[in-house]
């Protein structure tokens, strides 16, 4: 609520609209969100149906993003591989920012050994070769997950976390840094002196008054965590093959680019436009809740 107050009770709001980018950015997004949400209710085309006879064919009336080399529809595979590129993001950045959030709160707040301890900890995990280290991971335990959870379910929270697991540091150095200045001030001074204990000074006094670092921190997490998805799945570490993620579009368009280049364009187009929106508008949260910037 204090957030909310502060965006559009203040001047945040007024900020926000007058960075075109952001606005840009944010009509862009919404669209896409639109479209891939409520596209698969009004394109019935199947996303599985083969037909060779209509291989690598080009953009047409009946299949405006064109087919891939078994025939299936791209714009149908397009929407609905945004449905998981889209909930992968989210929910990893929901993981990285709960960690990040929850250990840059107990640093900045009890600091001594356990601020040394933490911190020491997210230089660790800064240090580690990230791309490496998560390649390896999902090799490694990607069979497990899928007797566990499933082909698809198991894939989808081994890496949710792993992604997670790995983008949290840069939010915990800020939530610390606030903490540290927060923590300072008369109204948490008075709440300590009236016997509040640890716990509701970190969640009910200081906690909401450093959430404006994390929501920006937050926007700019989901177009990472989208990159990164893609990444694998490129890389054929990803979703199963018979799952459309964007970034599994990309990996079974390679070997086609010179016969049939829509088959990269359209999802890489969006992944590009996506992610670009989000981080615009990453950029726009951080100007307008920043009070020492202001726009000419």
């Amino acid at each position: 609520m204090n957030f909310l107050w502060k965006f559009f009770g203040g001047d945040g709001w007024r900020r926000f609209r007058q960075d075109r980018m952001a606005v840009i950015g944010s009509i862009v997004l919404i669209i896409m969100v639109l479209t891939i949400v409520l596209g698969p209710f009004i394109d019935k085309t199947p996303i599985d149906k083969i037909d060779f006879s209509l291989s690598s064919a080009p953009p047409s009336w009946e299949h405006p993003f064109g087919t891939n080399d078994l025939g299936q529809d791209q714009l149908a595979r397009v929407l609905w591989g945004g449905r998981i590129s889209l909930t992968v993001g989210i929910a990893a950045m929901v993981v990285a920012i709960s960690l990040g959030t929850l250990i840059g709160a107990l640093s900045g707040f009890y600091g001594g050994v356990i601020d040394t301890f933490l911190m020491r900890l997210t230089d660790l995990f800064l240090a580690l070769p990230q791309l490496p280290l998560l390649l390896l991971v999902i090799y490694l335990f990607r069979d497990v997950m899928r007797q566990l959870a499933g082909p698809e379910l198991g894939i989808f929270i081994l890496i949710v976390l792993v992604i997670g697991c790995l983008n949290w540091m840069s939010v915990a150095r800020l939530v610390r840094a606030s903490f540290l200045t927060v923590r300072e001030m008369d109204f948490v001074t008075a709440a300590r002196s009236i016997g509040a204990k640890p716990r509701r000074l970190i969640w009910a006094h200081i906690l909401p008054n450093v959430l404006s670092p994390v929501i920006v921190a937050a926007t700019l997490a989901v177009g990472n965590a989208i990159i990164t998805e893609s990444t694998l799945s490129f890389l054929g570490l990803g979703f199963p093959p018979d799952v459309p993620t964007w970034g599994r579009m990309l990996f079974d368009a390679q070997n086609y680019i010179e016969i049939a280049p829509h088959m990269a364009i359209f999802p890489g187009l969006a992944i590009f436009l996506t992610v670009l929106s989000i981080n615009y508008i990453g950029d726009g949260l951080r100007d307008a809740l920043d009070p020492q910037t202001r726009r000419k």
